[in-house]
């Protein structure tokens, strides 16, 4: 049997695709324990279709289009809610989004084509939450491990260059097709040995030659792919350029570089070298963008830079701070339009060198007295599962 559509919200659903073919009782049973009360089916595939017996031509009838449609909202009509409110529904889409971006990347190892309509629900789910609560998704698709970085730094990417479109105030049309983008930028990897990508150690320069070919890699697969515009095909095979013209593959340099390109190369990098690596641990938020700051002018557009610290704040959430009071807090929210004001959840004195009783700050409240002097590293403290403090403990153990 062949499905056509499941009708059900991509979260809900427990196959990442749209269509499929269901291939045994297992798949079946997966429909049958999920919420979904409806499925179309294409009666003209599967593996219980008959060989087509020719006839004349006026006999042939062309089959019902049955239009697949995926929920769009208006980005600007989307409620703002609270990171309590976003998170746990954040974690779920993050959790279904990995099962996605392993099967589509796997697909695409074994020289499948990609389909961009399949990933456009995913693209939506991610768009929806970062524009109810950036913070949330963003915060959470960094805490990957170093065995799932190939995969979820693409989820990551995603959500960035997302939240940063929406910063630059792009049309909702072109936010979406940078949401694809960016979960594509990386599918030429696939192209790369997984003992190079996954190698603990420094790369050897043969090595280094081969995974610099993956953006010709993914661009070459994006073209024979279905669905897949302009947008994600230039950010995938340019999102390695530099202002300076040391990138590459082109060495291309300022206004040769799309401006889609330059995003895709701050968001590549952000997470980056906040992700925990085979080879290294990631950089704090706050550190990683000090340091990327210092890179804007050869790396960066200076612009684009500039805006996509403000779509993530100076201080991004979980990022650990010491207040002028003498405590450490973990950044749990960012206030639009306030970078220098988050929410803050104290939990440590730096004074007595011991947990207190956690308390939550609102910087940009009319009563706030404390202020951020520093941003810390908790290893410094010997502090362990800071995150806990913004993601909360039910989220923190999913």
């Amino acid at each position: 049997m062949y499905i056509h559509e499941l009708c059900a919200s991509w979260l809900e659903s427990p196959f990442w695709k749209k269509s499929f073919l269901l291939e045994d009782e297992v798949m079946l049973a997966k429909i049958h324990k999920s919420s979904i009360e409806e499925v179309w089916i294409d009666t003209g595939k599967g593996d219980d279709v008959a060989q087509s017996v020719p006839v004349a031509d006026e006999e042939i009838l062309a089959p019902p289009v049955v239009p697949v449609h995926v929920v769009r909202v208006a980005y600007r009509d989307v409620e703002r809610v609270s990171m309590a409110d976003e998170v746990g529904r954040a974690t779920s889409i993050v959790n279904k989004s990995r099962e996605a971006v392993v099967s589509m990347f796997s697909e695409a190892r074994m020289g499948k084509a990609i389909d961009a309509s399949n990933a456009m629900p995913l693209v939506e789910e991610i768009a929806a939450s970062i524009m109810r609560n950036p913070g949330a998704l963003i915060g959470l698709a960094r805490l990957k491990t170093a065995d799932d970085y190939t995969y979820m730094h693409s989820v990551a990417v995603c959500a960035l260059m997302i939240a940063l479109a929406s910063q630059l105030k792009l049309d909702d049309e072109t936010i979406r097709e940078l949401g694809l983008a960016g979960l594509l930028h990386d599918i030429g990897k696939m192209a790369v040995p997984a003992t190079i990508l996954n190698k603990p150690g420094k790369l050897t320069d043969d090595e280094f030659v081969s995974v610099k070919q993956h953006p010709a890699a993914g661009h070459a697969m994006l073209l024979a792919a279905t669905g897949i515009g302009a947008i994600a095909l230039d950010v995938c095979l340019h999102h390695h350029e530099k202002m300076n013209g040391s990138g590459y593959p082109h060495r291309l340099a300022g206004e040769q570089i799309s401006l889609y390109a330059r995003m895709g190369a701050v968001c590549d990098v952000y997470d980056a070298i906040t992700s925990n690596r085979p080879y290294k641990q990631g950089w704090c938020p706050s550190e990683s963008l000090s340091k990327m700051a210092e890179w804007s002018d050869g790396h960066f557009d200076p612009v684009v830079f500039q805006a996509f610290v403000r779509s993530i704040g100076i201080y991004p959430v979980g990022t650990l701070v010491r207040m002028e009071s003498g405590r450490l807090g973990v950044v749990v929210e960012q206030q639009e339009g306030k970078l220098l004001l988050p929410k803050v959840r104290v939990f440590y004195s730096a004074t007595t060198m011991a947990h207190i009783v956690p308390v939550l700050l609102d910087l940009a409240g009319a009563d706030s007295s404390d202020k951020i002097v520093a941003r810390e590293e908790a290893g410094k403290w010997g502090l362990t599962d800071i995150n806990r403090y913004w993601l909360g403990d039910d989220a923190a153990k999913a």
